[in-house]
């Protein structure tokens, strides 16, 4: 497609909202708060805002700026860039690769919040189990094929019409129903407790898997290594610089995160999930894991009585909005990746690809079930969990240093030209005393979160 066809976002906002709608999702609603109740409150929380600041800002920049210099989607960006004779580019198939195993799962997940909405929205909240629900084939298929069809129908139209206006109206929605089913577990009895040991850190629990812990999620909720931030770079004018659109971005990513911990944590405590001294039967409650959202929260709205049931169907309902906002950017990345390397119009690649995708699920949404024999990672596991490493594990810092090095090495794009499309437009700036911490630190941090990541899952390091 030349630059000059290029679709175009209609606003700033839309940008925004589109950037963040794609950090926004199971990383901030499901994986957040299950990782700060593990890793011990407000601790957890302090950690991983400042490795936001450090890792996600610095990263997220450079992938906007690839982008918008670029002007092509993550599969071609490196190519147009990159010195002639080098390999930069193969990190773009790696990107398309990432942005198709991450919905293989994503997907998955976000059909689980489609059940539970149902289930409350029906008054049969009662009958929650999440044991029950990723032990049905056929609960699993159907609620992540709602997924899959609605997210493609939505991207079919166009950049401005399909994506943008739907992200907008995703995002104000979240916003507004995330707003007030906070305020409503801030009024229970005991939330202060809660959102005490949410927001208060205990500096004696900063250990090592806290800090591991916390890069790992500032990578994941970000989405940046994979180009799924590039793609929404190129789509965009030179208006404003592009540490300010971060900054943006991040900021909206971090303030959904801690408006799902505000629910969550107040709500657990008022209904008798925790205990005074932290470490008792309740306390596991708070921490545990992945089901939390799930068995937990299910739990807590049966609590309440009759109210229980539209706070609850309002909760997942919420969280709904939030996975389908990375959802449908993920799927206009690979969308635009598929559209650009085989020159099929919009309408097509989106049908071509919703097929793909929903034969590409089957896996994880048989893998608690037909398929749960299959235990790929040891004992215990499943497919989503082989899949989650591949993104989480490795492809998106791995990605990310790609995207570091490519940056400010003098034998990719290199610093001078990354700062020059940073710099453009209004806002913040790049300053040139950041080149030695992005040429050396930077990287040198990322590796560290790869290796550790590989080292653990293998249990060749336990922390």
């Amino acid at each position: 497609m030349d630059i000059m066809d290029r679709e175009k976002l209609g606003t700033r906002l839309g940008f925004i909202l589109l950037s963040a709608g794609c950090a926004i999702g199971c990383g901030n609603v499901w994986k957040f708060p299950w990782m700060t109740g593990e890793y011990g409150g407000g601790a957890f929380v302090l950690v991983y805002i400042i490795f936001l600041i450090i890792l996600g800002l610095p990263v997220m920049t450079m992938e906007f700026s690839v982008g918008r210099a670029a002007q092509v989607s993550p599969l071609h960006m490196h190519k147009k860039l990159e010195p002639a004779g080098s390999k930069w580019h193969i990190h773009g198939k790696f990107a398309l690769i990432g942005n198709v195993v991450l919905m293989m799962f994503y997907t998955t997940i976000s059909g689980w919040f489609v059940y539970y909405f149902y289930i409350f929205l029906t008054g049969n909240g009662q009958r929650a189990g999440f044991v029950d629900m990723i032990s049905n084939p056929a609960i699993n298929v159907t609620c992540t094929s709602i997924v899959i069809v609605v997210g493609f129908l939505l991207i079919s139209s166009s950049l401005q019409k399909g994506v943008e206006d739907a992200t907008e109206v995703i995002m104000v929605a979240l916003f507004i129903l995330m707003i007030g089913v906070a305020i409503y577990s801030l009024t229970l009895d005991g939330a202060m407790e809660g959102l005490k040991f949410y927001l208060v850190p205990d500096f004696s629990k900063i250990t090592i898997p806290v800090v591991v812990g916390a890069m790992n999620q500032a990578f994941f909720t970000l989405s940046v290594g994979m180009g799924s931030m590039a793609i929404f770079g190129s789509y965009i004018d030179k208006t404003h610089a592009l540490v300010s659109e971060s900054k943006n971005v991040i900021i909206l990513d971090t303030v959904v995160a801690l408006l799902a911990g505000t629910i969550i944590f107040p709500s657990c405590f008022a209904n008798g999930y925790t205990a005074e001294n932290f470490g008792g039967a309740a306390e596991e409650q708070v921490g545990a894991g992945p089901g939390l959202l799930f068995e937990t929260m299910a739990s807590v709205f049966n609590n309440m009585g009759a109210a229980g049931r539209w706070v609850g169907a309002a909760f997942f309902l919420f969280m709904i909005f939030a996975a389908m906002s990375t959802v449908i950017a993920v799927f206009e990345n690979i969308q635009a990746m598929v559209s650009e390397a085989t020159d099929w119009s919009r309408q097509k690649t989106a049908l071509i690809c919703c097929v793909g995708m929903l034969v590409l699920a089957l896996p994880c949404e048989l893998g608690f079930n037909l398929l749960s024999g299959f235990q790929p990672l040891g004992e215990g596991s499943a497919v989503l969990d082989l899949e989650d490493f591949i993104v989480s594990s490795c492809l998106l810092p791995l990605g990310s240093l790609a995207f570091v090095l490519f940056c400010t090495s003098k034998k990719g794009w290199g610093f001078k030209n990354f700062m020059e499309e940073a710099n453009t437009g209004v806002g913040l700036k790049v300053k040139p005393w950041m080149r030695g911490y992005m040429t050396y630190v930077l990287p040198l941090i990322i590796f560290i979160v790869f290796a550790l990541g590989i080292l653990t899952t293998f249990g060749i390091v336990t922390l």
